[in-house]
């Protein structure tokens, strides 16, 4: 009977930790970085050399550019030179300070449309970006630069639809900031002393095993957390416009780069602590030694 309680123990543990482990990585990476102005410019930062979010970009400014611009049967010529006059741009330092800028200014307006109103979807303007692009353009003598349009042009990164989905729980996650994780670590350790307490002559064995089935827990929840951050990846891009599916993937992907970069560490460490307590457990067995 006492061999039953303790099998269904650790499986409630291993239950709980599956789903605070992802919790609580979700929660701490919402305060930590998605609501850190610094630290969201610092990750999406990057992205202005990712060919994705440069190709968006110059067809965005350049699409818009050429709805002001009438050059009869060389029409498609000028666009072809102007796009690659805007691709050339996206190469330089001056693209790339452009492009922190308008990440530093729309980091407000990113979080506030996570917890705004409904039918609000979540975008970067590009206005910013497109006046850099203009000035650099025009004294430079590209033709027809002074006709781009310094207008509201966004990049979609999560559509009204999916972000009414996701403003309830991006809500919870910054309510609850890291006292998940906090949570999460102490539920561990007391689970360990738990069973260290009550092994009685068996505590030291009673105390690895429990250890082994933190550990595993730890591990299967960084597991849950990577399939957590794929699915959502894959239903946010679903209903971003086809034009820029590259670019918001590439933001998606640099904002939740530290989120895998923690699935992965956790996973790692939680089964080394897994194996370890086994084979600790099993030496202390073998040699008869009683904790």
């Amino acid at each position: 009977m006492r061999t039953y309680l303790s099998a269904v123990t650790g499986a409630v543990v291993l239950v709980l930790l599956a789903v605070l482990v992802p919790l609580s990585a979700l929660s701490a990476w919402v305060d930590l970085e998605i609501d850190n102005t610094d630290r969201y410019v610092a990750a999406v930062a990057p992205l202005a050399a990712d060919p994705d979010v440069q190709s968006t970009v110059s067809d965005l400014i350049t699409d818009a550019t050429m709805q002001q611009v009438d050059a009869g049967p060389l029409q498609s010529t000028v666009r072809d030179f102007l796009h690659q006059a805007v691709m050339s741009f996206t190469t330089t330092d001056a693209f790339q300070a452009a492009w922190n800028a308008a990440n530093r200014t729309a980091h407000e307006a990113v979080t506030a449309a996570l917890n705004g109103n409904t039918g609000e979807a979540v975008t970067i303007d590009l206005a910013p970006i497109t006046q850099q692009v203009k000035q650099n353009l025009e004294g430079n003598g590209v033709p027809f630069a002074d006709r781009i349009p310094v207008q509201h042009t966004d990049i979609t990164l999560i559509s009204a639809d999916r972000a009414d989905q996701l403003r309830q729980t991006f809500r919870g996650l910054r309510a609850a900031s890291v006292r998940p994780a906090v949570g999460t670590v102490v539920f561990a350790a007391l689970t360990v002393l738990v069973a260290w307490a009550r092994g009685g002559p068996g505590r030291g064995r009673a105390a690895l095993s429990a250890t082994a089935v933190a550990g595993a827990g730890f591990a299967l929840g960084a597991l849950v957390l990577r399939a957590v951050i794929a699915v959502a990846r894959d239903r946010v891009l679903a209903e971003v416009p086809d034009s820029e599916t590259g670019a918001a993937a590439a933001v998606y992907d640099a904002l939740t780069g530290s989120l895998r970069t923690t699935a992965w560490i956790v996973f790692g460490t939680g089964l080394a602590v897994a194996v370890c307590a086994l084979l600790g457990r099993w030496w202390v067995t073998r040699r008869g030694t009683v904790a």
